[in-house]
C-alpha cells in the first residue's frame, strides 16, 4: 500500500483529470476516469458490466444515474450542448481509507452556451454554484472514479421580508 500523502496527491490528480476532461470535452480521456469491471477484476464475459461494479452519477436536478452506458452517455449529452465550461474548484477535501478515498468540493461552473443565430461568439455566461462528492476507487491502472453526485448550493434571497409578516 502507498503512503497516505501519496495517495492523496494520487486522489487529487484524478479528480483534477475529471474536471479538465470534463472542460476540453475529451469523451474518451472523461470514460477512462471511470470505474470499469475489469478494474475490480470481474471477466465481462459472464457477468453483465452494468451490474458490476455498478457507477453512479447524479447531475443536479437529474434522477440517479447506473451503470457505465448511463453515466458515460450523461457526459456525453453535458458535452455535445455545451460550447463552454469550466471549473474552478474550492473547498476540496480529500480522505483516504484503504482502496476508497472520498472527495468532496465546491465546483464553482461557467458556462456557455450556443451562439446566437449567425452570431460567432458563444451565447451568454453563466455561473453556477454546485458542491459534489466524488468516490474513488484504487485500481491497478490508478484510482478511478466510482461515484459523483452533485447538488446545485441556493442562492440566498437578499430581498427584505415584506411588512406585512408578523414581528
Amino acid at each position: 500500500m502507498s503512503a497516505p500523502h501519496t495517495d492523496v496527491e494520487q486522489v487529487e490528480a484524478a479528480n483534477t483529470a475529471f474536471y479538465e476532461a470534463l472542460e476540453s470535452g475529451d469523451f474518451e480521456k472523461l470514460s477512462s476516469l471511470w470505474l470499469t469491471p475489469s478494474d475490480l477484476g470481474i471477466d465481462e464475459t459472464y457477468h453483465d458490466p452494468a451490474d458490476a461494479g455498478v457507477i453512479s452519477c447524479v447531475h443536479p436536478g437529474w434522477p440517479v444515474l447506473t451503470g457505465r452506458g448511463e453515466v458515460l452517455r450523461s457526459y456525453a449529452l453535458i458535452m455535445a450542448n455545451t460550447d463552454y465550461i469550466q471549473f474552478f474548484l474550492t473547498d476540496v477535501h480529500v480522505s483516504v481509507t484503504g482502496d476508497t478515498a472520498l472527495v468532496t468540493c465546491t465546483e464553482n461552473i461557467l458556462s456557455g452556451g450556443p451562439a446566437p443565430e449567425g452570431g460567432e461568439e458563444l451565447g451568454p455566461l453563466v455561473g453556477q454554484l454546485v458542491v459534489a462528492t466524488n468516490v474513488f476507487r484504487r485500481t491497478p491502472d490508478g484510482w478511478k472514479i466510482w461515484s459523483h453526485h452533485a447538488s446545485p448550493v441556493l442562492a440566498e434571497n437578499d430581498e427584505e421580508e415584506s411588512d406585512d409578516t408578523p414581528s
